[in-house]
């Protein structure tokens, strides 16, 4: 079982670092032009999107601060340390 565990904990931790490379890459003003620029903001844009659109949905914008990024950081360490803490019990 720690083998599964420490893939699920991978597997959140990679995310959380997709995460935070798309909340940097948000301060860009402007999608790079590059052919692999723009393909690895796509990329992070598109990989992330799907699971903040809810908090944004939710959260609305405090000016031109968007504060679900942060939301969803904290809902996913705690996704991760529920998920960690049941597959410790079996």
């Amino acid at each position: 079982m720690g083998l599964a565990i420490d893939y699920v904990n991978a597997v959140f931790t990679v995310f959380l670092v997709v995460m935070i490379i798309r909340i940097l890459l948000s301060w860009v003003p402007s999608v790079p032009t590059g052919r692999v620029t723009g393909a690895l903001w796509h990329f992070f844009h598109e990989s992330t999107e799907w699971y903040l659109r809810p908090f944004r949905r939710v959260i609305p914008p405090l000016g031109m601060f968007d504060l679900s990024p942060i939301v969803a950081l904290i809902v996913l360490y705690v996704a991760n340390a529920l998920v960690i803490r049941v597959m410790e019990l079996f």
